[in-house]
């Protein structure tokens, strides 16, 4: 009995200090300030070669990827639609006009619930920041991106991404990262193998997921 009450306070003791129990602010800051940091934070990768890793990965991760310049968002969006069978899109408030081609119909959709957003046959967004090691795209609840309930519900995603947004590293993503809003990670189409290791799409997110690279 002795023995499980001492395994009860050592467990006890290590939650308080976990969460800084008897701590001034100060001292937590500088007790998380010195913890090593001897990670890789960035990367010597060139413009070039860092918007081809981020493009390796995202085909690695199956999802479709267009290479344009910045005159031809609309006209590409419109490929991929089309492309796609698509007739419509939700998009989030605040996404440029320019991005979106005649003849298809655009819903902003910010407020719209869980089964409308499934009725819909996709969404088009921008992001925050691309990640190129992981292949990785960040969005949050910000004009052109719209809050996270648009990009886990629907079935399809096309996302256009600026090549001045892509990073190299995680860490490198945060600092472009307003730490206070919602945030989701993308890394290709949504899929599992937890369910007896067989590979599964559309668990909690979109099962398409297309990727509209703008460069210079």
């Amino acid at each position: 009995m002795t023995e499980a009450r001492n395994d009860r306070a050592t467990i006890l003791a290590s939650i308080r200090m976990a969460l800084g129990e008897g701590q001034a602010p100060a001292a937590i800051a500088a007790e998380y300030g010195a913890i090593p940091r001897g990670y890789a934070q960035s990367s010597v990768l060139g413009r070039h070669a860092l918007i081809e890793l981020f493009v390796d990965r995202l085909l690695e991760y199956d999802a479709g990827v267009y290479r344009i310049g910045p005159d031809a968002i609309a006209e590409t969006v419109a490929e991929v639609l089309t492309r796609r069978g698509k007739r419509g899109m939700a998009v989030p408030a605040g996404l440029p006009g320019a991005w979106l081609p005649q003849g298809f119909l655009f819903s902003e959709a910010d407020r719209y619930s869980a089964d409308q957003l499934n009725a819909m046959e996709g969404v088009l967004s921008g992001c925050t920041v691309a990640i190129a090691e992981t292949g990785s795209i960040v969005l949050q609840n910000v004009d052109g991106q719209g809050p996270r309930i648009l990009s886990l519900v629907p079935d399809y995603h096309l996302c256009v991404v600026f090549a001045d947004q892509v990073v190299a590293t995680v860490p490198e993503s945060f600092t472009r990262i307003e730490a206070t809003l919602p945030t989701t990670f993308i890394s290709g189409p949504s899929a599992t193998a937890d369910i007896e290791m067989t590979r599964i799409k559309g668990v909690h997110g979109p099962r398409f997921f297309d990727v509209i690279v703008v460069e210079d």
